[in-house]
């Protein structure tokens, strides 16, 4: 390197958003199967921050498990229970309210054992997992939507204000990672393209 004149970039370490909350956390029952046979069964959510020239977005986020679809998000300046509340509700609207029996993991972090979060799951229905501190591999799923989120977007465009950022990070999951990205885990097909065909095939073997 030195006789190429080339100089070692060093990395630095991301400090992560999770803050353990005091409340007792739910127990993992994922365990780190990130498999789902159908939809609603397993539903994953992380936040991840998004540099502007105005300041930090925190964005929350909800993923099916089966699909890898994105069912709801919510971004804002402050990352709290009521952001993580936003995106759960979202997600709950996607499915049409019904989503009793959803298995809801995510990390231990404050916005998830708050007193908020547990009402709107239990309002909801929804059973809370949650795997363990500082282990990203305990929520791969999420991980890996954020790394890809800021590899193929954001670490490619500039955002002026807040309010430029939500508005191109929210086309960019409905426009293109909901309806266009291929993913291997459904075949390589888009996850809208991956649930569409699971509940053409449910339709059918009923039919038959």
């Amino acid at each position: 390197m030195a006789e190429l004149g080339l100089v070692a970039r060093v990395v630095r370490r991301r400090s992560g958003l999770t803050t353990p909350g005091k409340r007792p956390a739910a127990p993992d029952v994922v365990k780190r199967d990130f498999t789902a046979e159908e939809p609603d069964l397993v539903w994953a959510d992380d936040m991840t921050e998004i540099i502007t020239e105005e300041g930090k977005l925190y964005l929350a986020t909800v993923i099916d498990l089966f699909s890898r679809s994105l069912l709801g998000y919510a971004m804002g300046a402050h990352h709290d229970a009521d952001l993580v509340v936003a995106a759960l509700n979202m997600a709950a609207a996607t499915r049409r309210g019904d989503v009793r029996g959803v298995i809801f993991h995510s990390d231990r972090g404050s916005e998830y054992t708050s007193r908020k979060f547990a009402r709107a799951c239990r309002q909801l229905g929804v059973t809370q997992s949650m795997g363990r501190v500082g282990s990203c591999f305990d929520n791969a799923v999420s991980e890996a939507f954020n790394s890809v989120l800021k590899v193929e977007y954001v670490h490619r465009h500039t955002f002026r204000t807040r309010t430029e950022a939500r508005i191109k990070v929210a086309t960019w999951i409905t426009d293109f990672y909901n309806t266009r990205r291929l993913h291997s885990v459904c075949g390589f097909k888009s996850p809208i393209d991956y649930e569409r065909e699971y509940w053409a095939g449910l339709t059918m073997g009923l039919a038959a």
